[in-house]
């Protein structure tokens, strides 16, 4: 039970830093379609969200935000690297980065917690796939 409760505050940790860094470059976007990708990538997270804390219902818990440092740490990340360069392909650059981070995170809490509860383990597959499929959308705008 106690690794289930673990596995859903690193999924809500992941789901919240991916809507944050959406959240920070999409002032930056011009292109519609980028824009409407970001858009539909936040409201992806948000769905996760959303079935994340239906979830900790179940533990009597209410999800904590992730460090204010590591917040703070994402949205100077990215406000330094788009400083001089705001294109499609460096902000596409700069998500992939990260989603790449959660997907790696994502896949080892999958390979090690083979004893997951069935709803804990649908939603840390989902979330992953998600952010598989989210690293081949921006891919197109490099």
């Amino acid at each position: 039970m106690e690794k289930n409760l673990d596995i859903l505050k690193e999924i809500c940790k992941g789901v919240k830093m991916g809507m944050d860094a959406v959240s920070y470059v999409s002032d930056k976007v011009q292109e519609p379609n980028l824009k409407d990708a970001l858009t539909h990538e936040y409201s992806m997270y948000n769905n996760i969200l959303t079935k994340v804390n239906n979830a900790f219902k179940n533990y009597n818990e209410v999800p904590n935000d992730y460090k204010l440092t590591n917040k703070a740490m994402l949205w100077y990340g990215i406000q330094i690297n788009t400083l001089k360069d705001t294109s499609n392909s460096k902000i596409a650059e700069l998500l992939i980065q990260g989603t790449n981070m959660g997907i790696i995170e994502g896949r080892k809490l999958l390979n090690h917690n083979k004893d997951l509860d069935k709803e804990t383990d649908n939603l840390l597959n989902d979330f992953v796939k998600f952010q598989e499929e989210s690293v081949e959308k921006l891919k197109n705008f490099l």
